[in-house]
């Protein structure tokens, strides 16, 4: 039952991966600039005074300031120093504990060595021969996470709710994550030629790009709040899904892919 909820909110948290894509720098437009005129300027020389009272308001200063006496000048010195080692002492202890929550919560997936081949040579494909999957793939990421639900159903002669809720959390992980951190440049005008409207990347992209996201995983999984017990529980269960793919290595993944040229621009089903 825990797993089952920190499952949820996992699926949940990842919101923010979407707002990533979304998120602009806001440009103020001319409407919103004042104009050059005598009444503006008499306003911004206002301002501009005020702004000078409140900063010797905020720094303690005073046109009539007495002398500091050299007991005064030693006080500051040694209250300076003080603060300064209180600084460094914060930040050291403050690092320490961030270092320390880093190594508490290191997750680990191991990606079998034929699947890390899988992903070189993708990686070659894309970024050394021009060359990109053709889209939509066959079978989906949607259609391999069923087969692995039906998969483990069958050799446990049972439904698990607990890992029926673990491939959800992987499939909006992978609708999230796929446009901010899974795709190579020269993938980004494919995605937006292809994934239209309100069309899901899971239903669209297949194994390559599914098995980018478990090198990903660890990274976004160390932001979770996760139980140690409930995280060892799902770091087993995921090795076991990329065990999963590994076994169906050939079926699932492209042993070559298309030129750019070929592929590019081409919406969903126009591909033949």
């Amino acid at each position: 039952m825990e797993i089952l909820r920190s499952l949820s909110w996992i699926q949940k948290s990842l919101l923010w991966l979407g707002h990533l894509a979304n998120s602009w720098d806001e440009w103020v437009g001319a409407d919103r600039l004042m104009k050059l005129t005598e009444e503006n300027v008499l306003k911004q020389q206002e301002l501009d005074k005020k702004q000078g009272v409140d900063k010797n308001v905020k720094s303690g200063r005073s046109a009539h300031t007495r002398p500091k006496s050299s007991a005064d000048v030693k006080a500051e010195k040694e209250d300076t120093k003080t603060n300064v080692v209180k600084t460094k002492k914060r930040k050291t202890e403050s690092v320490a504990e961030k270092e320390g929550a880093s190594s508490e919560k290191s997750v680990k997936i191991q990606i079998p060595s034929t699947l890390r081949k899988q992903l070189v040579d993708d990686w070659d494909f894309v970024n050394q021969q021009d060359k990109l999957v053709k889209l939509p793939r066959s079978p989906t990421v949607d259609e391999i996470l069923s087969k692995y639900l039906d998969y483990r159903s069958k050799k446990e002669n049972t439904t698990s709710d607990s890992l029926a809720e673990i491939l959800k959390g992987i499939r909006c992980y992978f609708d999230k994550a796929l446009p901010v951190m899974l795709l190579y440049k020269k993938e980004r005008k494919q995605f937006q030629d292809v994934v239209l409207d309100d069309m899901s990347p899971s239903n669209i992209y297949g194994a390559e790009h599914l098995l980018r996201l478990f090198v990903k995983l660890p990274e976004l999984l160390a932001y979770v709040s996760i139980e140690e017990e409930t995280l060892t529980r799902l770091q087993q269960k995921l090795t076991d899904f990329l065990k999963f793919l590994q076994k169906n290595q050939s079926t699932f993944f492209l042993s070559t892919y298309d030129s750019i040229k070929g592929v590019e621009g081409k919406g969903k089903g126009k591909d033949d």
